[in-house]
């Protein structure tokens, strides 16, 4: 069935399908219900238009994947003239051109030392690949003991078991408790700062302590820390100390345990930087990329590692040194041409060097949104930001959970032609790297809006 044939359906015939046979991720069926669908048909640049021809600015990335805009050519194209030649191929036992010239490109790019990379769909089989790699290191040299990771409350790394076992979001992973794999899991070092009273500029030693005493009783046992780097996303945009990254991985390398920095939201500019290792000179271990990976255009992710951790996989297959691990579309053709093209616009377009002025504008804008009697707080890192609402800000009450005022929050601003998410009370902005200073503006103008006409106050 071709696209034009999919949109001459009225959209009752499509709100009824959805309503009847659509489950959606991360969302409360009974409130969707109530709601009704918006429908997105079309993007372009830095906005979506639903089956109504009304615009939105695309606040969040279309969930902080999209880097250069929608429908631009150059990605299109590329998808296009892959799709000619091949639309998809196993690389078990198989290979084909531009996975090869991917992987080149990105150990080009990525933090020096990392030379392999194991491509996979989403963020989570990212991290997942990583957990099983960093635990098969260890059992391939013959230290059977290090079998546990450390990871950090509040971490984010994806919705599979493994990536949930060293997650600690209890909201969407205490259920599935039973389920998993015990971990060490440290304080959220944002959360850790605040409890201590401490400036967050002068946090990094207090945090890394924590990591210290964990691995002085416990490094025989472990295999991996993770985290991510520079700010906890799902968490609630939480930032982290200004070298507790760079602390984090000398502890670990003391301790013979290795780093896996899962920078599926942080990477590919998200904080300023390519990668947000790099704004402290860490090089992970094992380092987990995704979302932006290609410009937002197509499922793929990467999981890259060392030559040293690599090495321990190579051997005589009687060996069954084997990473036997694989998915069905690891290394989709047109995914990775997507991927090449957006590194590509990354050069062409100058992406990163004109991220300083709209990093400079959010921040400006978010000190405005500060002054709002309703906002306790607002956190940014580089493009990443989050703005936290209370129904007390001065004694940081929160609203009633059933109250849920941050999803009204960004219902409201469809009113104003954007489109947001929040996490709990938390209101993301997360747009398009190729976002204007004047769409930065109507972004703030939108939710400095709704947040008035939803909580009331000055």
């Amino acid at each position: 069935m071709t696209i034009e044939r999919v949109l001459k359906y009225s959209e009752q015939e499509l709100s009824k399908w959805d309503l009847e046979h659509l489950w959606h991720p991360f969302t409360q069926m009974k409130e969707w219900s109530a709601q009704g669908p918006l429908f997105i048909v079309r993007g372009e640049g830095n906005y979506l238009i639903d089956i109504d021809g009304r615009r939105y600015i695309d606040g969040v990335a279309s969930l902080w994947a999209n880097i250069h805009g929608h429908a631009r050519e150059e990605i299109n194209q590329a998808i296009e003239e892959q799709l000619k030649q091949l639309a998809h191929s196993t690389l078990l036992g198989l290979s084909h051109p531009a996975s090869a010239v991917l992987a080149k490109r990105l150990v080009e790019i990525v933090p020096m030392g990392l030379k392999r990379v194991f491509y996979s769909e989403s963020g989570s089989t990212a991290v997942e690949i990583a957990l099983k790699i960093a635990f098969q290191y260890w059992q391939n040299q013959g230290y059977k003991e290090k079998r546990r990771f450390i990871c950090l409350k509040e971490g984010y790394h994806g919705d599979t078991l493994g990536a949930v076992s060293v997650g600690g979001i209890d909201l969407f992973h205490e259920i599935y408790g039973p389920l998993l794999f015990e971990t060490i899991k440290l304080p959220s070092p944002y959360l850790r700062c605040k409890g201590a009273g401490l400036p967050l500029a002068e946090g990094a030693g207090l945090c890394a302590s924590d990591l210290e005493q964990v691995l002085e009783k416990e490094h025989q046992h472990i295999a991996a820390f993770i985290l991510e780097p520079l700010i906890q996303g799902a968490g609630g945009m939480l930032p982290m100390p200004p070298g507790y990254l760079r602390a984090a991985k000398k502890l670990c390398d003391e301790f013979d345990v290795l780093l896996i920095a899962d920078e599926v939201a942080t990477g590919f500019g998200r904080t300023g930087r390519m990668f947000a290792c790099q704004a402290e000179g860490v090089s992970p271990d094992i380092l987990c990329l995704g979302k932006g990976i290609t410009g937002g255009y197509l499922p793929l992710s990467a999981t890259i590692c060392t030559e040293d951790i690599f090495q321990a996989f190579w051997g005589d297959y009687e060996e069954l040194k084997t990473f036997f691990h694989g998915h069905t579309y690891t290394g989709n053709p047109l995914a990775c041409a997507a991927a090449l093209s957006s590194l590509e616009l990354f050069q062409n377009d100058g992406t990163l060097e004109q991220l300083p002025s709209k990093i400079e504008a959010l921040e400006k804008g978010l000190s405005k949104l500060q002054r709002l009697s309703p906002v306790g707080e607002v956190r940014q890192v580089g493009m990443m930001a989050g703005v936290e609402i209370f129904e007390d800000a001065q004694q940081r009450r929160p609203y009633p959970l059933e109250m849920r005022v941050g999803h009204k929050v960004c219902m409201a601003v469809r009113k104003h032609g954007v489109i947001l998410r929040n996490l709990g009370d938390t209101i993301v902005i997360l747009p398009p790297l190729s976002i204007t200073l004047h769409e930065l503006d109507q972004i703030i103008n939108a939710v400095e809006a709704a947040i008035h006409e939803v909580c009331g106050g000055k």
